[in-house]
Protein backbone atom coordinates (compact mmCIF):
# COMPACT_ATOMS: atom_id res chain seq x y z
CA UNK A 1 0.00 0.00 0.00
CA UNK A 2 1.30 3.73 -0.66
CA UNK A 3 0.77 6.18 1.41
CA UNK A 4 -0.28 9.88 -0.71
CA UNK A 5 1.00 12.63 1.67
CA UNK A 6 -0.79 15.41 -0.82
CA UNK A 7 0.41 19.04 -0.09
CA UNK A 8 -1.40 21.92 -1.45
CA UNK A 9 0.80 24.48 -2.53
CA UNK A 10 1.15 28.04 -0.48
CA UNK A 11 -0.84 30.73 -0.65
CA UNK A 12 -0.55 32.64 -4.88
CA UNK A 13 -0.62 36.09 -5.36
CA UNK A 14 -3.91 35.15 -7.59
CA UNK A 15 -5.24 32.83 -4.63
CA UNK A 16 -5.18 36.37 -2.43
CA UNK A 17 -6.53 38.17 -5.01
CA UNK A 18 -9.62 35.91 -5.54
CA UNK A 19 -8.66 34.86 -8.92
CA UNK A 20 -9.46 31.74 -10.82
CA UNK A 21 -5.80 30.13 -11.61
CA UNK A 22 -6.44 26.74 -13.56
CA UNK A 23 -3.19 25.61 -14.99
CA UNK A 24 -1.88 29.31 -15.33
CA UNK A 25 -0.67 31.69 -12.29
CA UNK A 26 1.40 33.39 -10.22
CA UNK A 27 4.31 32.58 -7.59
CA UNK A 28 3.39 32.71 -3.87
CA UNK A 29 2.69 35.74 -1.63
CA UNK A 30 4.62 36.77 1.28
CA UNK A 31 1.70 34.48 3.30
CA UNK A 32 2.41 31.79 0.63
CA UNK A 33 6.36 31.60 1.37
CA UNK A 34 5.83 31.59 5.32
CA UNK A 35 3.04 29.05 4.77
CA UNK A 36 5.81 26.85 2.73
CA UNK A 37 8.68 27.44 5.25
CA UNK A 38 5.65 25.93 8.11
CA UNK A 39 5.39 23.01 5.92
CA UNK A 40 9.02 22.34 5.19
CA UNK A 41 9.56 22.52 8.82
CA UNK A 42 6.79 19.71 9.60
CA UNK A 43 7.57 17.57 6.90
CA UNK A 44 11.30 17.41 8.05
CA UNK A 45 9.85 14.83 11.31
CA UNK A 46 8.39 12.22 8.47
CA UNK A 47 10.27 9.64 5.95
CA UNK A 48 9.70 10.45 2.51
CA UNK A 49 10.46 7.78 -0.30
CA UNK A 50 9.44 9.94 -3.45
CA UNK A 51 8.75 13.21 -4.33
CA UNK A 52 6.38 14.14 -7.04
CA UNK A 53 5.23 17.87 -7.65
CA UNK A 54 2.76 19.35 -10.55
CA UNK A 55 5.46 21.72 -12.69
CA UNK A 56 3.47 24.84 -12.09
CA UNK A 57 5.62 27.63 -10.22
CA UNK A 58 3.10 28.12 -6.90
CA UNK A 59 3.62 24.75 -6.34
CA UNK A 60 7.42 24.50 -7.48
CA UNK A 61 8.12 27.40 -5.02
CA UNK A 62 6.32 25.67 -2.11
CA UNK A 63 8.65 22.78 -2.00
CA UNK A 64 11.99 24.65 -2.61
CA UNK A 65 11.95 25.32 1.23
CA UNK A 66 11.55 21.64 1.87
CA UNK A 67 14.09 20.79 -0.93
CA UNK A 68 16.86 22.94 1.01
CA UNK A 69 16.77 20.71 3.99
CA UNK A 70 16.86 17.45 1.86
CA UNK A 71 20.09 17.23 -0.42
CA UNK A 72 19.82 13.32 -1.09
CA UNK A 73 15.62 13.49 -2.39
CA UNK A 74 14.66 14.07 -6.00
CA UNK A 75 11.57 15.36 -7.78
CA UNK A 76 9.80 13.70 -10.48
CA UNK A 77 7.74 16.41 -11.76
CA UNK A 78 4.80 15.41 -13.24
CA UNK A 79 1.88 17.96 -15.05
CA UNK A 80 -0.39 15.58 -14.66
CA UNK A 81 -0.69 16.69 -11.10
CA UNK A 82 -1.38 20.12 -11.97
CA UNK A 83 -4.62 21.85 -11.30
CA UNK A 84 -7.64 21.84 -13.43
CA UNK A 85 -7.79 23.40 -16.42
CA UNK A 86 -9.99 26.29 -16.09
CA UNK A 87 -9.40 27.81 -19.77
CA UNK A 88 -10.80 31.47 -20.44
CA UNK A 89 -11.38 31.91 -16.46
CA UNK A 90 -7.99 31.68 -15.88
CA UNK A 91 -6.67 35.35 -14.10
CA UNK A 92 -10.34 36.43 -14.14
CA UNK A 93 -11.51 37.41 -10.98
CA UNK A 94 -14.50 35.01 -8.80
CA UNK A 95 -16.54 37.99 -9.27
CA UNK A 96 -16.24 39.18 -12.82
CA UNK A 97 -16.61 35.65 -14.59
CA UNK A 98 -19.35 35.39 -12.02
CA UNK A 99 -21.47 38.91 -13.56
CA UNK A 100 -20.22 37.59 -17.24
CA UNK A 101 -21.37 33.56 -16.66
CA UNK A 102 -23.55 32.75 -13.81
CA UNK A 103 -25.57 30.09 -15.18
CA UNK A 104 -22.07 28.04 -15.68
CA UNK A 105 -21.00 29.28 -11.98
CA UNK A 106 -24.34 28.28 -10.90
CA UNK A 107 -24.34 25.14 -12.43
CA UNK A 108 -21.00 24.01 -11.41
CA UNK A 109 -21.65 24.72 -7.49
CA UNK A 110 -25.01 22.52 -7.98
CA UNK A 111 -23.04 19.84 -9.12
CA UNK A 112 -22.71 19.61 -12.09
CA UNK A 113 -19.29 18.39 -13.88
CA UNK A 114 -18.61 21.91 -16.41
CA UNK A 115 -16.10 22.70 -18.48
CA UNK A 116 -15.45 26.31 -17.07
CA UNK A 117 -14.29 28.23 -19.43
CA UNK A 118 -13.94 25.61 -22.05
CA UNK A 119 -11.01 23.85 -19.89
CA UNK A 120 -11.62 20.33 -18.46
CA UNK A 121 -13.87 18.40 -16.33
CA UNK A 122 -13.35 16.94 -13.08
CA UNK A 123 -13.95 13.90 -14.50
CA UNK A 124 -10.88 14.66 -17.45
CA UNK A 125 -9.04 15.42 -13.88
CA UNK A 126 -10.24 12.26 -11.99
CA UNK A 127 -8.90 10.11 -14.90
CA UNK A 128 -5.40 12.49 -15.13
CA UNK A 129 -4.48 12.19 -11.59
CA UNK A 130 -5.60 8.41 -11.41
CA UNK A 131 -2.83 7.66 -14.57
CA UNK A 132 -0.44 9.68 -12.28
CA UNK A 133 -1.30 7.77 -8.90
CA UNK A 134 -0.72 4.72 -10.67
CA UNK A 135 2.71 5.54 -11.60
CA UNK A 136 3.54 5.95 -8.05
CA UNK A 137 2.23 2.83 -6.59
CA UNK A 138 4.48 0.62 -4.61
CA UNK A 139 6.73 3.44 -3.47
CA UNK A 140 5.83 3.11 1.09
CA UNK A 141 5.11 7.05 1.22
CA UNK A 142 5.43 9.81 -1.37
CA UNK A 143 5.03 13.62 -0.87
CA UNK A 144 3.24 14.84 -4.03
CA UNK A 145 2.65 18.73 -4.06
CA UNK A 146 0.10 19.83 -6.07
CA UNK A 147 -3.57 22.09 -6.51
CA UNK A 148 -6.51 21.84 -5.06
CA UNK A 149 -8.62 19.71 -7.61
CA UNK A 150 -6.07 16.98 -7.67
CA UNK A 151 -6.68 16.89 -3.98
CA UNK A 152 -10.41 17.04 -4.06
CA UNK A 153 -10.54 14.13 -6.43
CA UNK A 154 -8.34 12.12 -4.27
CA UNK A 155 -10.76 12.46 -1.52
CA UNK A 156 -14.10 12.15 -3.16
CA UNK A 157 -12.33 8.79 -4.10
CA UNK A 158 -11.02 8.32 -0.94
CA UNK A 159 -15.35 8.93 0.33
CA UNK A 160 -16.09 6.72 -2.54
CA UNK A 161 -17.93 9.38 -3.89
CA UNK A 162 -19.27 9.16 -7.30
CA UNK A 163 -18.17 10.96 -10.40
CA UNK A 164 -19.15 14.51 -9.62
CA UNK A 165 -18.91 14.40 -5.77
CA UNK A 166 -16.10 16.29 -5.19
CA UNK A 167 -17.58 19.49 -5.61
CA UNK A 168 -19.36 18.91 -2.83
CA UNK A 169 -15.83 19.06 -0.85
CA UNK A 170 -14.22 22.39 0.09
CA UNK A 171 -11.22 23.17 -1.30
CA UNK A 172 -8.65 22.16 1.03
CA UNK A 173 -6.39 25.21 2.55
CA UNK A 174 -3.56 26.64 1.21
CA UNK A 175 -0.08 23.98 2.50
CA UNK A 176 -2.25 21.89 4.30
CA UNK A 177 -1.83 17.98 4.04
CA UNK A 178 -4.43 15.01 3.21
CA UNK A 179 -2.89 11.28 3.25
CA UNK A 180 -4.69 9.00 2.30
CA UNK A 181 -3.18 5.14 1.20
CA UNK A 182 -3.77 4.16 -2.23
CA UNK A 183 -5.59 0.61 -3.01
CA UNK A 184 -6.69 -0.53 -6.05
CA UNK A 185 -9.85 0.97 -8.51
CA UNK A 186 -13.37 1.15 -8.02
CA UNK A 187 -16.28 0.33 -10.64
CA UNK A 188 -15.64 4.34 -11.17
CA UNK A 189 -12.00 3.82 -12.80
CA UNK A 190 -10.52 5.62 -9.98
CA UNK A 191 -8.25 5.15 -7.20
CA UNK A 192 -9.86 4.01 -4.28
CA UNK A 193 -8.60 6.04 -1.32
CA UNK A 194 -8.98 4.66 1.95
CA UNK A 195 -8.59 7.76 4.39
CA UNK A 196 -6.20 7.75 7.65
Amino acid sequence: MTELILLRHGESVWNAEHRYQGQQGTGLSALGRQQAKEAANYLQSLEIDAIVASDLQRVTETLQPYLDTRDHLTVRIDPRWREIDVGTWGGRTFADVYADEPDVVDAFKRGDDVARGGGETFKQLRARVWDAAQDIAGARRVLVVTHGGPIRVAAASALRLPPGGEVLLDPPENCSLTTLHLDGLTSYNVPTWMDR
